[in-house]
């Protein structure tokens, strides 16, 4: 699998990664032992966690996974805490993942939304000194409007932000109003999760809710409601038709989609089994034709809003 530079860094990543949200719950710790091993066979790296995930169950299951079985260099390892972004909060949270990951660092440190309740400054002093202290390699932000990540590199010019986190995929494209174009303009890489619009591009929701699926889940459910609309009808129905002509799943051409995106690095799939999983890393050397990409484009197509319409 091919990887790229995260941002303007040397850090490079696999251009899929591997989410791990379902992990200590809705996947069984064999389950996502299976989807480790077949991760990492086909050269994957990046492997994306978070503090939060099962309380602390999805790290916990990759900790034990990964402790002495895989070369700790040969992982690229994000984690996110920050609902409480304030140093005490941040800093908890990151020393709380260290231990149930079983490593002395993490190779990447996200916040995970922004947090009213605290000042920007503070919150990019506790990402400075998680680089500084060894804990961190590099630090980003998750789900930030553009104006707080440009601010935020700002702040951190000395370590340097490198990864904004955000939803992208052809049934969420708002981050490229101002986001996107902040990233590319200061140098940091997009690592996109839910690429498959939270399961919606894959096709499953097309005539019926799978009883095994997430909106059949009653703690996702309302995470998948918002995309099973008429008009994400309207993409998927876009997406079956470009698999069907280039015998490819709807899976993989959602995926090349926004592997083709500018300033994404990598984009997370977070599959709830193997199979899953092993159809969306067929999409890491698939390169959509030029008629393809620009009909997704248009079927997809956001408005700019105000004041970008301008």
């Amino acid at each position: 699998m091919m990887e790229r530079h995260v941002g303007a860094s040397g850090l490079r990543a696999s251009v899929v990664g591997l989410g791990t949200m379902t992990w200590g719950r809705d996947t069984s710790p064999d389950d996502a032992s299976e989807q480790v091993r077949d991760f990492l066979d086909a050269g994957g790296t990046l492997v994306d966690t978070a503090a939060t995930y099962a309380g602390g169950d999805a790290e916990r299951v990759l900790g034990a996974l990964l402790d002495g079985t895989v070369p700790r260099d040969e992982v690229v390892l994000c984690t996110m805490g920050g609902r409480d972004a304030s140093r005490r909060g941040l800093l908890a949270d990151l020393d709380g993942s260290l231990e149930r990951l079983r490593t002395d660092h993490v190779d990447v440190f996200l916040v995970a939304r922004p947090d009213p309740a605290t000042p920007l400054e503070e919150t990019v002093s506790a990402l400075r000194l998680a680089v500084t202290s060894g804990r961190a390699r590099y630090v980003g932000l998750s789900n930030h409007p553009g104006w707080a990540s440009a601010r935020a590199a700002s702040l951190l010019d000395d370590v340097g932000l490198t990864a904004l986190e955000v939803e992208y995929s052809l049934l969420e494209r708002g981050v490229e109003r101002e986001v996107q174009p902040a990233a590319s303009a200061l140098g940091m890489g997009l690592l996109a999760w839910s690429p498959l619009g939270r399961g919606v591009l894959t096709g499953k929701y097309r005539r019926t809710v799978p009883a095994d699926s997430r909106a059949a889940s009653p703690h996702l459910a309302t995470f998948v409601d918002p995309y099973l609309t008429d008009r994400c009808a309207t993409v998927v129905d876009a997406v079956a038709v470009a698999a069907q002509g280039l015998g490819r799943t709807p899976a993989e051409i959602a995926l090349a989609w926004v592997l083709a995106r500018e300033g994404v690095a990598s984009a997370i799939v977070g599959a709830r089994t193997p199979g899953q999983l092993r159809q969306a890393l067929a999409a890491a050397d698939l390169t959509l034709p030029d008629e393809v990409h620009a009909a997704l484009d248009d079927v997809s197509s956001i408005e700019p809003g105000y004041p970008a319409r301008w």
